[in-house]
């Protein structure tokens, strides 16, 4: 007995000598630990936001130089402007590519919208509210077409969309009739919205303490989890620096913003829905089943998955996300036209996933890489505008930078292989 008892006191110290030890290896990292983590992600082929971030920084830098209206705060709330748009079709985009899918359709769907929310609103007198909820409604019809086509006939959602391209093109034109345009009320509150609306200073800069507190909040409860059952948790001062280093950011963006117009209320929403979907992506059965169709559909359908189901949702997102942003293209262009969604919208949704760091091979992507996305294209585009540069220019520029996301996407597919090889 004297034995037992012996033998359990000297075993039970051993945890809280080893949680103690954890603790000080946690803790003597500090910063220093965040940059080593941060080396070995990159290393392994995990590189996240740091393309995007550097291409911002050199766009900026060259674009500052050849013209300093650029950095100028107004200039920079117009660009927010156009971003809002484009920005909430490649959200769809995002979900469709995550399962290894493309939507060639966005544009047209975004087009097809703005011209109901025209004929529906304007030309018929129906409330607005209630044509914004048909072009929508419309939008969410076409995904479940594609999906539809795609679950029960197999057909490639390349070559559906391409197919729904032209569709939604030709009906698009002919509810707009032989005027081509319709011009929607300046004074109405979607043509506002789209325009001029704005947040108030004060609760731009309160918004913009949100992400830290979510970020401190969410941080400490993980941290908590882990400590529960003894695993290794992060440092409680890496923790604090990533919320101060975000909340420095966003402050001075939104003083910098506040100095012009202000923050518009459009991107305000762009923003909810980035928020919205990374959550949905992240923290969800749905998210974690949409990364696990993209990496491998069989054996996501293996392990109990309804991958039909998860297939139905993207393409219904996709289509409603593009159907949405037609309609705020109305209202930022105050008219429904035979020329909204065509040109570069279907090249701007679709790079701009990409570009963000979503990849094209599926299984991989973020909510946040459309919002950063969007800003790099929008930034190259209001930088040769400014410059007085023709649009030919804009789409060959655009064109390189994707097809260098493409590559870098590629290789660092190719880096993580061979390291989980290793």
């Amino acid at each position: 007995m004297t034995t037992q008892m012996s033998s359990k006191s000297r075993s039970e110290p051993a945890p809280l000598a080893l949680d103690r030890s954890d603790e000080r290896v946690n803790h003597a990292d500090g910063l220093a630990g965040l940059l080593k983590a941060f080396i070995g992600r990159v290393r392994s082929g995990d590189l996240g936001m740091l393309p995007v971030a550097v291409g911002l920084i050199v766009i900026s830098t060259v674009f500052s130089i050849l013209n300093p209206i650029f950095l100028a705060p107004n200039n920079l709330v117009n660009l927010l402007f156009d971003c809002a748009t484009v920005g909430i079709i490649s959200l769809g985009i995002v979900c469709v590519l995550i399962l290894g899918e493309i939507d060639l359709s966005v544009g047209s769907m975004s087009g097809l919208a703005s011209a109901i929310i025209g004929v529906v609103w304007v030309n018929s007198g129906i409330p607005l509210p209630l044509a914004i909820g048909a072009a929508l409604v419309t939008g969410a019809a076409v995904g479940a077409l594609y999906a539809l086509l795609y679950n029960r006939l197999g057909m490639p959602s390349f070559v559906a969309t391409l197919a729904g391209l032209l569709a939604l093109l030709g009906l698009q034109l002919y509810i707009l009739g032989p005027t081509g345009s319709i011009n929607l009320p300046y004074a109405s509150p979607l043509v506002r919205f789209g325009q001029i609306l704005v947040m108030p200073r004060w609760l731009s800069h309160l918004l913009a303490l949100l992400p830290g507190a979510v970020l401190i909040v969410t941080g400490l409860a993980i941290r908590a989890r882990r400590q529960r059952v003894n695993l290794s948790s992060q440092p409680l001062s890496s923790l604090l620096v990533k919320v101060a280093v975000l909340t420095l950011i966003l402050q001075a963006a939104v003083y910098y913003l506040n100095l012009g117009r202000g923050v518009p209320w459009m991107f305000g929403l762009f923003v909810l829905l980035v928020i919205v979907l990374n959550y949905a992506l992240t923290r969800t059965k749905w998210g974690r089943s949409m990364f696990a169709v993209g990496g491998n559909r069989e054996a996501a359908r293996r392990s109990g998955i309804n991958v039909r189901r998860i297939y139905m949702s993207a393409f219904v997102l996709c289509s409603t996300l593009a159907a949405l942003g037609g309609t705020l293209s109305a209202a930022r262009l105050a008219s429904s036209s035979q020329q909204a969604g065509t040109g570069d919208v279907n090249l701007n949704a679709i790079a701009a996933a990409v570009i963000g760091g979503t990849s094209l091979f599926g299984g991989r992507g973020s909510a946040y890489s459309a919002l950063l996305g969007i800003i790099v294209i929008q930034a190259i585009s209001n930088g040769l505008t400014l410059l007085n540069l023709s649009s030919s220019l804009r789409y060959m520029i655009t064109g390189a930078v994707l097809a260098i996301a493409v590559i870098v996407d590629s290789l660092a597919r190719r880096s993580r292989v061979s390291h989980g090889r290793a």
